[in-house]
């Protein structure tokens, strides 16, 4: 059988080499050159994540974390366990060859494991992206047997090891289509197909800049996803009104409550918030339509698209969720904080415009690491010096200071985090962070709580929440408010 398999394997190399293939010889060389060690995979992830949102961002990591556990696999196990010698090349013709032969052993193919092991990484995180990226993988497997480096035994096997790798990485780390829904309680909410019934207010603002220009018009992209539904349009250069996004939201709400049916908005976590409050007191369902930079509230309800939005609407599909109040009409869907963070906000939407979000947000962090200086204030009447108070709308899972995502949004708690500004606070922290050790740093307290009251707030402070950044009052308490706010999600598979 062993003799057989290899007959066959030698047999498919020495017709691919004496066949000629239009346009391959310039084609080919250069792609299976361009995957030498991950190149070609590492700039599409980049590209991904640089001009991709959230679920780009997500795809392109798996897609990574894939490949590196193919790539481990094949040099650890693969090249030792099978040493099996390079192909002849006497049949390849010398403009197919590569100018720098591999010196590794032939079985498994390591570039093989490598372009089927990320693009099936990203094809279990988003099967149409996958899709795409399925011709690129094929063509660089098969460019290892054109330029006679690989039997088609190599290519397949590192194919099968690479595909094996995706899925090992996915047993550990799930997609977001395996988690279970989060355990929110359901709640009554009107069926809305095709938008009968919705009022929608667009925030063509929503967003940097640069990405909503490249995006496409907010309104025209409503009205063909949801052909019934009332569309007002607010903010973006074409806005003449100049009235403040709150009139905009209440006469929206006060329409769809004439309808008797729900408040939408697209924009982003911001423009999502200030929905809330109207939603709230005209006892409305929300309808989030994800059109931000980050839409993290979106992301936690399962919606990742105004398609997916569509489909909790056609569906009458709602929950209710926590909504946490502070001062005399704030509240917050996501996070509220004090001390650093309000300023690396204020720097970042400062220089956002000019050089793009992410340089902006790590040029900010490293600009407020080294400027920053801890704020005093009274917390549930105990002084403090802090460098950051942070306070999540339901538990956040992530490590310490980096909370990143919610599995329930009415599980009735404040997520409260602390970081002390004492002796070398920051490089403690920064230590702690790099080491795994953030949980149990001195420097880093958290609590679980229904009400937090803070008091002795400086002049000139600021708050953030919900990505938005305000002047914070002299006193205020931030106090749950349990299942308060209907909002539609992604129905159940």
């Amino acid at each position: 059988m062993r003799s057989k398999l290899s007959a066959w394997d030698r047999s498919v190399f020495q017709r691919v080499a004496e066949r000629h293939w239009p346009g391959g010889d310039r084609v080919l060389p250069a792609l299976s050159h361009s995957a030498n060690h991950g190149v070609l995979w590492f700039a599409v992830a980049a590209g991904a994540a640089v001009a991709g949102r959230r679920p780009a961002r997500r795809a392109a990591l798996r897609g990574m974390a894939s490949l590196a556990v193919a790539s481990a696999t094949v040099n650890t196990i693969g090249k030792r366990s099978v040493r099996r010698s390079r192909p002849l090349q006497d049949a390849v013709p010398l403009v197919r060859r590569l100018s720098r032969q591999p010196f590794t052993t032939s079985f498994p193919s390591g570039h093989s494991a490598s372009a089927v092991a990320f693009t099936t990484g990203v094809m279990l995180e988003n099967r149409s992206w996958g899709l795409a990226l399925a011709p690129l993988a094929a063509a660089v497997c098969f460019s290892r047997v054109y330029t006679g480096v690989h039997y088609p035994g190599d290519v397949v096997a590192g194919a099968l090891l690479g595909a094996g790798a995706a899925f090992a990485v996915r047993g550990v780390a799930p997609t977001r289509s395996q988690l279970a829904p989060p355990a929110r309680p359901r709640a009554d909410a009107p069926a809305l197909p095709g938008g009968r019934g919705l009022v929608v207010v667009a925030n063509g603002g929503s967003g940097q800049r640069a990405a909503a220009a490249a995006r496409p018009d907010p309104v025209e992209l409503l009205r063909s996803a949801l052909p019934h539904a009332e569309i007002v349009s607010w903010g973006g250069d074409a806005d003449e009104t100049r009235r403040p996004l709150s009139a905009a939201l209440e006469e929206a709400a006060a329409r769809a409550a004439e309808l008797g049916g729900a408040l939408g908005v697209h924009g982003g976590d911001g423009t999502v918030n200030a929905a809330a409050g109207a939603a709230l007191r005209h006892g409305l369902p929300l309808a989030v339509l994800p059109g931000g930079t980050h839409n993290h509230f979106a992301y936690d309800l399962g919606i990742e698209s105004v398609a997916d939005a569509c489909r909790a609407m056609e569906a009458g599909e709602a929950v209710a969720v926590d909504v946490t109040r502070f001062g005399r009409n704030g509240c917050f869907l996501n996070t509220f904080s004090l001390g650093a963070y309000p300023e690396l906000v204020r720097v970042r939407e400062r220089w956002a415009p000019r050089i793009g979000t992410w340089p902006a947000g790590l040029l900010a962090a490293v600009h407020i690491l080294r400027t920053a200086r801890p704020v005093r204030l009274r917390v549930d009447g105990r002084e403090r010096r802090l460098w950051m108070l942070f306070a999540g709308n339901c538990t956040y899972h992530g490590l310490g200071l980096a909370p990143v995502r919610r599995h329930d949004l009415a599980d009735g708690v404040l997520d409260v985090r602390l970081v002390h500004g004492g002796r070398l606070a920051r490089t403690r922290l920064l230590a702690a962070a790099l080491t795994g050790g953030l949980r149990h740093s001195p420097v880093l307290r958290t609590a679980r709580v229904r009400k937090l009251h803070i008091g002795a707030v400086g002049q000139g402070t600021h708050l953030a929440y919900d990505g938005e950044v305000a002047p914070a009052p002299e006193e205020l308490t931030l106090t749950k408010v349990n299942e308060a706010l209907v909002v539609y999600r992604v129905p159940d598979e």
